[in-house]
């Protein structure tokens, strides 16, 4: 598929995803955390990158919370310029708003190198059973997992009303190695790879 035909569906699979209903989806939520939460790539993890939550997506705040106890340290990212950064955060409730409004860590924090990362926990609009996902249209997830050890894992999180049979890719989206939502955990043939 030609690379404006891709683009021209992402836009409208966003404009779809956008106006899926938000009523109604916290223990959805509290499950989709709780299956992440149980997941055996999660238990060896030293370190893991959580997102703080906007519209449509799955918070991570009773993730960071039990990760915390578990003695595990987070990174969350911080957008600066065209990138994302990771910087170490001890609590969640430290978070400030920052690019478009969202959560990030306060500036002047610990950086953390996307290669000290064991386990990445990322949002997204829309996924699919393949491991795809549809994100905001920014790129910067896609960067900074570009960055990634081989080995980290990556896992997207996710309503079920948000996986579809099929996204379409562009060759720099990043695919997940696993999906979970509050009904199931996907584990793509292909772990991670792109069609």
């Amino acid at each position: 598929m030609p690379q404006e035909s891709v683009e021209a569906r992402k836009r409208v699979l966003r404009a779809v995803a956008r106006a899926l209903p938000l009523e109604g989806l916290e223990g959805a939520s509290a499950e989709a955390q709780r299956r992440l939460l149980g997941l055996p790539e999660i238990v060896p993890a030293a370190r893991v990158c959580l997102y703080a939550a906007t519209a449509h997506e799955v918070p991570t705040d009773d993730v960071a919370i039990e990760l915390c106890a578990r003695g595990v340290r987070l990174a969350f990212p911080r957008v600066e310029g065209t990138s994302l950064r990771l910087y170490e955060v001890k609590d969640s409730k430290t978070l400030v708003a920052g690019y478009r409004g969202i959560l990030e860590p306060a500036p002047g924090g610990a950086l953390v190198s996307p290669e000290e990362v064991d386990l990445y926990v990322v949002p997204g609009l829309l996924f699919d059973r393949s491991g795809r996902r549809l994100g905001r249209g920014g790129g910067h997830l896609d960067r900074l997992l570009e960055g990634a050890r081989e080995d980290a894992r990556r896992v997207g999180l996710c309503y079920a009303q948000q996986v579809v049979h099929e996204l379409p890719i562009a060759p720099w989206d990043v695919t997940m190695h696993l999906v979970v939502t509050e009904e199931e955990v996907i584990r793509p043939a292909g772990p991670g790879e792109g069609a």
